[in-house]
């Protein structure tokens, strides 16, 4: 089973969903903005993908311009700070085999497949 945390909106997302879709895998889809993440579930993903919290934060977001840039914000904080606004968590993410990847650009999406 191969997961991917999607967003349709997202035209990377969408893009990594049909490469996904043409290697024929079997795909659980999950909307994280209407299915959130746990804390302990994006620990655990931030773990596989090998990265520190800040890497997997949209710095463009306005909500992060506006709140967090320039802050001293230690990893537990941004987690937190990402469980309360998923649109500022990377996307898309996909899981599989306990590895995990940001899809950046969609065609990563091979390397763990």
């Amino acid at each position: 089973m191969t997961t991917i945390y999607h967003n349709p909106r997202c035209s990377k997302s969408r893009q990594c969903l049909a490469i996904l879709e043409e290697q024929k895998e079997n795909i659980q889809i999950i909307k994280y903005l209407d299915t959130p993440f746990t804390t302990e579930k994006l620990k655990e993903t931030i773990d596989l993908i090998g990265i520190k919290p800040l890497d997997l934060i949209r710095k463009n977001e306005i909500i992060w311009k506006d709140n967090y840039k320039n802050k001293e914000l230690t990893d537990e904080e941004l987690i937190s700070i990402m469980i309360q606004n998923p649109k500022l968590i990377e996307r898309p993410i996909v899981i599989k085999n306990n590895k995990a990847i940001i899809g950046r650009p969609p065609e990563k999406v091979i390397d763990i497949l």
